[in-house]
């Protein structure tokens, strides 16, 4: 692998002549230094990391270094800048240091008034939009703010997230409305039928959306905070 002497970082010279050395034996060489340093890793096992590894390392180094993000994209030969970000490893503790940090920068722009405590009125006021948002099938997905505007008809409401847990309600109310359905026909009631075959389908709608978040999730399900230990309220 005959070149000019940059831009490799691994090459050697054999006679005259400028030769770069091939990936596999670096990656060789690398197993060998990593055997005999007896590094290893969380689980005890040996580390196994390969030269890639370094432009990852090398990127996160760089960019927490302060090193702007186009300049790291360039020396890692990537036309991408988000290419770059992707090599960067975010740790928790860094998110949280430089969320401190922007927040300490923003107080020190704005009033120190706005930073006062909160009275249990302001607080209350704020909280009960998120409370009134937890119902009995799911999770109401509605703007904050608004007004529900089906009447709290939730099963036919497509604002209405679905909880997986409430597949067994969701059923018996599916049986209800089949039975109320059939009695409508029988007694001849046209209005009573075309309303309740739109909420029978859209019930069964969500039924389905519950077991295709059971399928696909698993327990992931996280629903709705509770903040009624937070701010004092009985449950």
């Amino acid at each position: 692998m005959h070149s000019p002497r940059l831009p490799f970082l691994f090459q050697r010279r054999r006679g005259f002549i400028p030769t770069a050395l091939p990936p596999a034996f670096i990656a060789s060489v690398l197993r060998e230094a990593l055997d005999r340093a007896g590094l290893t890793d969380q689980t005890g096992e040996t580390s196994d990391l390969t030269p890639h590894d370094f432009r990852r390392i090398f990127a996160t180094d760089a960019l927490q270094a302060g090193l702007p993000p186009h300049i790291t994209a360039k020396i890692l030969g990537h036309e991408d800048v988000n290419t770059a970000m992707g090599y960067a490893a975010i740790y928790p503790e860094d998110v949280i240091s430089h969320l401190r940090s922007y927040i300490a920068r923003r107080r020190q722009l704005r009033p120190s008034e706005e930073y006062r405590d909160l009275t249990p009125e302001e607080w209350d006021e704020f909280i009960t939009p998120f409370e009134l948002r937890k119902v009995a099938l799911g999770v109401c997905t509605r703007d904050c703010g608004t007004t529900c505007v089906h009447e709290h008809a939730c099963v036919r409401c497509p604002a209405l997230r679905p909880d997986p847990d409430q597949q067994d309600r969701m059923e018996e109310i599916i049986v209800n409305l089949q039975a109320r359905l059939n009695e409508a026909h029988t007694r001849g009631w046209r209005g009573e039928v075309a309303g309740l075959e739109a909420t029978l389908a859209a019930a069964e709608g969500k039924l389905k959306t519950m077991r295709d978040l059971t399928q696909r999730h698993g327990r992931t399900h996280l629903g709705m905070p509770l903040f009624g230990s937070s701010i004092g309220r009985q449950k």
